[in-house]
């Protein structure tokens, strides 16, 4: 078997993996805000039921990488769907929503720093673009059918058992990744030596001025998509008029605009050029204020389609540059944790100011076009930040670091 062969095998392997765990884990989060409607649980507790699942990104990002790197990654990718499948059995148990999420977010914290850190392992460099793009590729339309699905599942009996049975096949999926072995056993030994040595990780790539940008890019594209996410669903209903149901699927116009743009992002954007793609964000944050501006659903699925193109864009390239620079400087799966855990610190961030303007009752409208607004300025900043430490990467660049 070649080693292109092998690399393809493996490729599609992990892609298999992340679309049925993901899957699983959209789907819940559809299932999850209607067992809290049913329960007329207040509105800020929708926003928190990601805000649980994040704050268990930051609280273990110190172990996450460590555990990716103390064992196989596939086996960790096993273990973590397990544990996924556990907080959809406490949710089976009547357990309060937040605190069954929150385990589904401890098992989502071990596993992303083994889905994006067995990559440079099992493929060449020069692969991880298009590699990355079939991840991403795979987790928007996993968001696409998890979110129809849940939207099916919604008020059904049997929801959380066909939810469970995605996550064991999704475990399933990861035996058959090829063994690599463990990047260091001796990992998970010493928690302060951890502690201290992810605070120098974390230093380490804000210093480094390609993964400073990135790392800030990323960050601020997962806040605003985990907010945007709540947003469409409370526009769908305020502004369309539509049920839960009808406008968890609006979402699904978002996930097709992404999946094709993580497919284009190796071709327009490979890794020595993925800084250009950085004015888009400008133009994601513009078309987010256009939404303001929309009251037919076929216009706003229009235009979620775009939203969902430019992040797609933006986004894949940005990931390639972070574990490039990541790998060079530290453990892949140390280089991940660092990244999840300032992309959660910043969706934590996000999701408790747009918590707060639901709990003061502030309008949609307003609230959306403050969302978009800061989108444009956050994004043109970073571009502009980018333009200015261009001496520092070249620099770097011709000491081959």
């Amino acid at each position: 078997m070649t080693v292109h062969l092998r690399s393809r095998r493996a490729l599609a392997t992990v892609v298999a993996a992340q679309f049925f765990s993901s899957l699983a884990d959209n789907a819940l989060l559809i299932v999850a805000i209607d067992l809290l409607m049913q329960r007329h649980a207040p509105g800020w507790m929708t926003p928190a039921l990601r805000l649980f699942f994040y704050l268990s990104y930051v609280l273990l990002a110190a172990f996450a990488g460590a555990v990716a790197d103390a064992a196989p990654k596939g086996r960790v990718l096993m273990v973590t769907n397990l544990i996924k499948l556990g907080g959809c059995g406490l949710l089976l148990l009547h357990v309060q929503p937040l605190v069954a999420y929150a385990l589904v977010g401890l098992g989502a914290a071990a596993y992303s720093p083994a889905k994006y850190g067995i990559l440079p392992e099992l493929l060449p460099q020069d692969a991880l673009v298009g590699a990355n793009g079939w991840v991403e590729a795979a987790t928007v339309l996993s968001i696409l059918f998890g979110v129809a699905l849940g939207s099916t599942l919604v008020g059904s009996g049997q929801s959380l058992l066909a939810i469970g049975a995605i996550y064991l096949l999704a475990a399933a999926c990861t035996l058959a990744i090829p063994h690599s072995p463990a990047r260091n056993r001796a990992a998970l030994a010493h928690p302060g030596v951890l502690l201290r040595g992810f605070g120098h990780s974390l230093a380490l790539l804000w210093r480094d001025p390609d993964a400073r940008i990135s790392l800030a890019v990323t960050s601020l594209f997962w806040a605003a998509s985990a907010t945007l996410q709540f947003l469409v669903l409370r526009f769908a209903a305020e502004r369309l008029g539509m049920t839960l149901s009808q406008g968890a699927l609006l979402q699904i116009a978002v996930a097709v605009g992404m999946a094709m743009g993580a497919l284009g992002a190796s071709r327009w954007f490979p890794l020595p050029r993925a800084l250009r793609a950085l004015p888009l964000g400008v133009v994601l944050g513009a078309a987010v204020l256009l939404m303001t501006l929309v009251t037919q659903p076929a216009v706003a699925a229009a235009l979620l389609v775009a939203i969902g193109a430019f992040a797609g864009l933006l986004l894949v390239p940005m990931n390639a540059l972070l574990q490039s620079r990541g790998l060079l400087r530290m453990n892949p799966g140390q280089s991940i944790a660092v990244q999840n855990f300032n992309e959660s610190l910043a969706s934590l961030a996000m999701l408790g100011v747009y918590g707060a303007l639901i709990y003061v009752e502030a309008p949609l409208l307003p609230t959306l076009a403050g969302f978009g607004g800061f989108l444009v300025l956050a994004m043109g900043g970073i571009f502009v930040w980018s333009r200015r430490l261009r001496p520092a990467r070249d620099a770097l660049a011709a000491q081959n670091v």
